[in-house]
């Protein structure tokens, strides 16, 4: 069994039982985030303070 998560979406872990399953729910994970579905998705950045 494999976990993996996106640097940009730490909170959110995916798994699959091969590193190609892995890799494609990964990029199934990626897309669910940015389609604006999911409510409240917590997303590392970084913030410019002048």
């Amino acid at each position: 069994m494999w976990l993996g998560y996106l640097e940009e979406y730490p909170d959110y872990i995916t798994q699959g039982e091969s590193i190609e399953e892995l890799e494609e729910n990964l990029k199934d994970l990626y897309i669910e985030l940015n389609s604006g579905n999911i409510p409240c998705v917590r997303q590392i950045a970084e913030l410019a303070v002048a």
